[in-house]
């Protein structure tokens, strides 16, 4: 299952490929959702409905359809470089498995790299990978950390995730404002002064 967008000649095109059998069961689930509720599947506006949220759900946790190990070793260089890299502000959209509501942040991710480095677009894509599944953020932070120290052998990885949690702020307490901060060190990172600076260096906004 993948989801394309891709432009050409005559403009915007948008392709979108699904699991078949998957649509076809998760939208009759999707439809026994509705009329438990007390809806109508069948009124304008919701007869196109379940289709849609099963469409929806395939591409939310397509991270289950990912291999991020592959994803980092097919652009592995390498290089003799021996000092931090930082990719922050990794866009983060994931769904909390306690309620199936999203939570939405932003990663920061950083390794010392110990003779083997990975393209840059490729810790984004991990950090997407273990996103697009049901998640809780501490297991999500752990996950990427995980993946990038066990495939490329750094020197060290720091990861930290800040996430507003819609189970938060749409039901239960209802705390719209509040933000949960998730982090985890190995290596390099677990001496106070490198930790320091990656933290230093994630908070510094370009003039």
């Amino acid at each position: 299952m993948c989801s394309l967008k891709n432009n050409n000649s005559n403009g915007y095109q948008r392709t979108d490929l699904y699991n078949e059998e998957a649509t076809e069961q998760l939208s009759g689930h999707y439809k026994e959702i509705l009329q438990i509720v007390g809806e109508d599947p069948s009124r304008e506006g919701l007869d196109k409905t379940p289709e849609r949220v099963a469409k929806a759900m395939q591409f939310l946790l397509q991270g289950y359809q990912m291999d991020p190990v592959e994803i980092l070793t097919s652009a592995m260089f390498k290089e003799d470089y021996r000092q931090m890299v930082i990719v922050k502000d990794i866009e983060i959209y994931s769904m909390c498995e306690h309620h199936m509501l999203p939570f939405i942040g932003k990663a920061h991710v950083a390794y010392i790299p110990n003779g083997t480095i990975t393209g840059l677009s490729k810790i984004a894509r991990v950090v997407d990978v273990f996103a697009r599944r049901l998640q809780v953020q501490e297991r999500l932070t752990t996950q990427i950390k995980d993946c990038i120290q066990d495939t490329l052998k750094p020197l060290g990885v720091a990861v930290v995730i800040e996430a507003q949690h819609l189970c938060m702020q749409m039901r239960g307490v209802q705390k719209q404002h509040s933000i949960t901060t998730t982090s985890d060190f190995t290596g390099a990172f677990e001496k106070v002064a490198t930790r320091e600076e990656f933290i230093k260096l994630i908070s510094t906004k370009l003039s």
